[in-house]
């Protein structure tokens, strides 16, 4: 699912509502989630998961072709944990089949 998918979706379970009135709540909401990240603050939807962000310390890697050292920059990552009910739901009945799962993407 994309953005404009969750819009659409929104608008279409909610009549009363005006689509650009939906698709501006989306992107508030989005928008308040990543400057809380930036300021290094974690995110917590109870039932659904955890964002927060990693730091990465430098470290000194490889080039996989030529095998040379490559210094790697520290960073900090975003980072997503899935909370209970949510990996209940994906472990439990009436998850997507394994056989869909094992389609080659076309």
């Amino acid at each position: 699912m994309i953005k404009s998918e969750l819009v659409q979706k929104l608008a279409d379970e909610n009549p009363n509502l005006f689509h650009r009135d939906v698709e501006r709540i989306v992107s508030i909401v989005f928008q308040e989630i990543s400057d809380a990240l930036a300021r290094g603050d974690r995110v917590e939807l109870r039932g659904f998961g955890a964002f927060s962000v990693k730091h990465r310390p430098a470290r000194v890697g490889r080039n996989p072709r030529s095998g040379e050292a490559v210094h790697i920059e520290e960073k900090w990552s975003p980072f997503f944990k899935a909370g209970k009910e949510l990996r209940d739901r994906l472990n439990g009945e009436g998850r997507f089949s394994t056989a869909a799962q094992q389609q080659p993407a076309e």
